[in-house]
């Protein structure tokens, strides 16, 4: 896995995009946990209008291990400056942790922001949800688990809380269809999928057949249902999980969910894993204002 290094982050977050106000590591489940923190940023009131403003929640990559919402500072503020609120999440990581409780987290981060977000000038009643690569992933499967109860039994999610839903999903390079670990020539390994099963649902699968099914329930692909909202998903012919998002569009537009893609070629040398939060990049440029394009049209209101 491409992991983005200190360094970088601070290139990719230099000139600061200005027509913002952040309120930082805010405790959205409020246990005091370091990786329970997240960034509202919103446009400044002089730029804001009275009406209350779209909502993107965006969740960081990092292999489901490393990573932290820095990376994604500029990108989130560009997007606020637009004109919405934008919700720039930690999430507990794997090693110590495993998908349910990443799930909950999304979870804990959307309930936080139904509640509270008008303070911030959001509308709670439009929410899109949002990431890049592992933070991807936990998007896609979270907004699956409203539409499947034997999802949400399986990561324990709680069945007298109903699933928060969004009204829109974008996907920068996800990790949307597990069965990449099965492949011939698999471009992560299985550990993957034993790291990430929770442990109370099955004590670390290990064989291939065991191993399959509880990569079937990390599997997004496996989960889109009726209901499932619009999704605007960004890969390239460069991007590690690749074949995995055509697969993922081509079920989507099967089941009839409203879908829209940038997808470039192997020619475009800007589009290595994760690309979209490269500022400086053309390629990164235009996917940014694609996705303002997409969250306004999805949340948009009758006049």
């Amino acid at each position: 896995m491409f992991l983005i290094q200190r360094s970088e982050t601070k290139r990719m977050n230099e000139h600061p995009i200005a027509g913002v106000v952040h309120t930082d590591d805010i405790d959205y489940v409020g246990d005091g946990h370091p990786a329970h923190r997240l960034d509202v940023i919103a446009p400044t009131p002089v730029l804001a209008p009275r009406a209350l403003l779209p909502v993107y929640i965006y969740l960081h990559g990092g292999g489901w291990t490393s990573g932290d919402k820095a990376t994604v500072t500029k990108y989130c503020a560009h997007q606020a400056a637009t004109g919405m609120v934008v919700v720039n999440v930690n999430y507990r990581r794997a090693g110590r942790f495993q998908m349910d409780h990443q799930l909950a987290d999304a979870d804990a981060a959307v309930r936080w922001v139904h509640e509270n977000i008008r303070a911030h000038g959001g509308d709670p009643a439009r929410v899109v949800l949002g990431g890049d690569s592992a933070g991807g992933h936990i998007a896609a499967l979270f907004t699956a688990t409203s539409g499947s109860p034997e999802l949400r039994a399986h990561f324990g999610m709680t069945a007298e809380k109903a699933t928060p839903t969004v009204q829109g999903l974008v996907l920068h390079c996800s990790a949307v269809d597990f069965s990449m670990f099965f492949a011939r020539a698999p471009i992560l390994g299985r550990g993957f999928v034993r790291l990430l099963h929770p442990r109370g649902t099955a004590a670390a699968p290990a064989r291939r057949g065991t191993l399959r099914r509880a990569a079937a329930y990390l599997s997004p692909i496996e989960w889109i249902g009726p209901g499932h909202p619009a999704v605007f998903v960004t890969t390239s012919a460069s991007d590690y999980f690749y074949e995995s998002n055509l697969r993922f569009v081509e079920r989507l537009r099967a089941a009839l969910v409203p879908v829209e893609t940038i997808i470039y070629p192997s020619a475009n040398a800007n589009t290595r894993h994760t690309w979209q939060q490269n500022y400086r990049y053309p390629e990164s440029q235009t996917v940014w204002q694609r996705v303002t394009t997409f969250v306004n049209s999805v949340t948009s209101q009758p006049a």
